[in-house]
């Protein structure tokens, strides 16, 4: 970093230090009055109550959150990325994946260094519509640097996470999923369910309500949830049954097929507790002893329950991209390359970008980076098509003196003054402007015109 920007760095720390410890005890907002707000939305409201939203950095942080809002890139879960946040540069990332009905969402989010400062993500679903929404779900704070939450609808959802102002530090962020009920038969697992919601019934005059978990006669069925049973019975299609109530989620249990039934109506039970033993009673008695598991939502009816109990695939892909490069720049190295919105060749190819297109480095998640263009535009570009720009594409000796800047647009800020006939490396070309290091080792954009 030039000295300069270092030095006006600092300063700029020591004010907002003494500022924000000032304003701890200042006068709140009408809107922290009457309504409670989010640590964001705290902190927000602390650089403007300091008028620091005045100031070019400020801005930029309210910008960047607000921005990130509106740009989220697209990822498959489960997920894991590993990204860095410069001090000088406000910034906010964002994600936007599809949670699937039945499935807890969890996010964790860990920091280099861990006192580093504090992050804030924020969770939104999106609902869809000719312009889509969003609606404000929870939050995360460091503090306490994780999320859970149930999935009641298959839906969009968008995490932002940003720093407080002035702050590096690298962080690793992963999501997963889990099934919000336990597996029935805990004997068994995903591998014990042998027939799947829809299948063909009686000669396909009806489809099959729920999912068939085979195991040995006298098996625990158990609990899956919290709960009431509500009723234990017997009918013709299901023989020896029993309902459980799961009020939270506003949805009741179905067993079916139970040699016998362990329970009472009335009776409270906890997940685990065992409800009855797998037999083959009611049409089921030509049938190897299995569960039949059935789950009907209030207001639905009949609903898949495979994504409520069947344990997904738990390990994010691993990380193999180069990780030492977070912060810094690469470039394209074939004639055109592809970038995409999702980390994935499966995806749209959003742009393609021409040899020695210099990326910035955000985060790195299996074999791709997550990438910054001069102009702001973020991406998913695959590591084997990107280089370090340690080595130089050519040597230039400048014609004329030059302003060295600092960002590739016409009134970027001056980092340095170049003169007529010194020499640089030109390390990659955006558009008209090259990044290139000056004799003295300072790197920064001048104008290719």
């Amino acid at each position: 970093m030039h000295p300069f920007r270092l030095k006006q760095l600092t300063v700029l720390s020591y004010i907002l230090i003494i500022i924000l410890l000032a304003g701890c005890g200042a006068k709140k907002t009408l809107r922290g009055v009457f309504k409670q707000q989010t640590p964001y939305e705290r902190y927000a409201s602390s650089l403007k109550d300091a008028n620091l939203h005045e100031t070019a950095l400020g801005s930029s942080w309210l910008q960047a959150g607000e921005k990130a809002l509106q740009d989220s890139l697209h990822i498959n879960l489960p997920f894991k990325e590993v990204g860095y946040f410069a001090a000088d540069k406000p910034k906010a990332h964002s994600y936007r994946f599809t949670g699937k009905q039945g499935l807890k969402i969890v996010v964790n989010l860990e920091t280099k260094p861990e006192d580093a400062a504090r992050v804030y993500m924020d969770l939104y679903e999106v609902t869809a519509g000719a312009t889509s929404s969003l609606n404000y779900l929870t939050y995360a704070d460091t503090v306490s640097s994780s999320i859970e939450f149930e999935v009641e609808e298959n839906q969009t959802y968008l995490l932002r996470i940003q720093p407080e102002l002035l702050r590096s530090l690298q962080y690793t962020l992963t999501i997963k999923t889990q099934p919000t009920l336990a597996f029935p038969v805990p004997s068994k697992k995903n591998r014990g369910i042998d027939s799947f919601w829809g299948d063909p019934r009686d000669g396909g005059s009806r489809n099959h309500e729920g999912v068939d978990i085979f195991a040995p006669r006298g098996a625990p069925a158990i609990a899956a949830v919290d709960g009431i049973v509500t009723r234990v019975g017997t009918n013709r299609l299901g023989g020896n049954v029993v309902w459980l109530s799961d009020a939270k989620r506003r949805q009741n249990l179905y067993y079916a097929h139970l040699d016998k039934q362990l329970v009472t109506a009335g009776q409270r039970v906890q997940v685990g507790d065992t409800i009855g033993l797998i037999g083959n009673t009611g049409n089921a008695r030509h049938t190897k002893p299995h569960l039949h598991f059935g789950i009907y939502r209030s207001g639905h009816g009949a609903t898949n329950p495979a994504p409520y109990i069947s344990m997904p695939r738990q390990t994010p892909p691993a990380i193999t991209a180069d990780l030492s490069r977070l912060g810094g720049w690469v470039r394209i190295t074939p004639k055109m390359a592809n970038v995409r919105l999702v980390p994935s060749t499966k995806s749209n190819v959003y742009m393609s970008l021409p040899q020695h297109t210099p990326l910035l480095v955000l985060g790195g998640t299996s074999s791709w980076y997550r990438v910054q263009l001069p102009d702001g535009t973020e991406s998913y570009v695959a590591t084997s098509i990107v280089e370090s720009i340690a080595k130089p594409i050519r040597q230039q000796k400048l014609s004329a003196g030059t302003d060295l800047l600092a960002d590739a647009v016409p009134l970027a800020a001056p980092q340095d003054s170049l003169t007529a006939g010194s020499n640089v490396a030109v390390l990659a070309i955006y558009n008209n402007y090259s990044l290139v290091r000056s004799h003295n080792g300072s790197t920064g954009w001048i104008s290719s015109i």
